[in-house]
């Protein structure tokens, strides 16, 4: 974050502004691009909440005051050469004024598996009686554990066949089943990754 101290540090154009670039802090996908003076930057820091400078009303706005649809602030950072931000969010809801989840119309999912993984968690949040992942879930450990044993010989057995289909599904359901053990046990995906990047540190 942007210290006291650095604020003076901004370098803004002629006109008094910084461009900010929005990213979403969990799926790292640019949400917007907005501009700030050095008023809306402060305000940002202050509130938490992303304030521009609106270039066509000449005011400060909030993002989401009108619609409800904030930028919680999760990081303030800026470029090589200071003169334009990266701002790190949390929305709460669509970013755009069109009703999409970003002004480039592109969907805001996470990379990877990582779309997988906030379905699963969105199940643990909010079950539905209809759902695989929650009756999964309700099972405990060691049917998730079990499951996941299950899954992995099948996998095994069908890599010594040269049916790739067959092959990709069962590695698929492994994968699935994995996660959902994962996410029963309180951890994600980034945990894992994190040990792996400290063994080869």
């Amino acid at each position: 974050m942007i210290s006291d101290s650095e604020l003076p540090k901004v370098k803004y154009d002629s006109g008094g502004l910084v461009p900010a670039v929005i990213q979403d802090a969990g799926t790292r996908n640019v949400l917007m691009l907005g501009y700030m003076n050095e008023e809306a930057l402060k305000k940002t820091r202050m509130e938490k909440r992303v304030t521009f400078f609106s270039r066509s009303k000449q005011r400060l706005w909030t993002k989401g005051e009108s619609s409800g649809n904030f930028l919680d602030v999760i990081d303030i950072t800026w470029d090589c050469d200071r003169d334009t931000l990266l701002i790190r969010v949390q929305p709460t809801g669509p970013v755009c004024h069109t009703g999409n989840a970003t002004c480039f119309g592109e969907s805001n999912t996470r990379p990877g598996f990582g779309f997988l993984e906030d379905v699963i968690q969105d199940r643990k949040k909010n079950p539905r009686q209809d759902s695989y992942t929650n009756r999964l879930l309700a099972s405990g450990i060691n049917k998730v554990a079990q499951k996941v044993g299950e899954e992995a010989v099948e996998l095994i057995i069908e890599a010594k066949d040269d049916n790739n289909n067959l092959f990709l599904n069962e590695a698929a359901d492994l994968m699935y089943h994995y996660m959902v053990l994962l996410a029963l046990k309180g951890y994600r995906l980034d945990d894992v990754e994190r040990v792996l990047r400290e063994r080869h540190a």
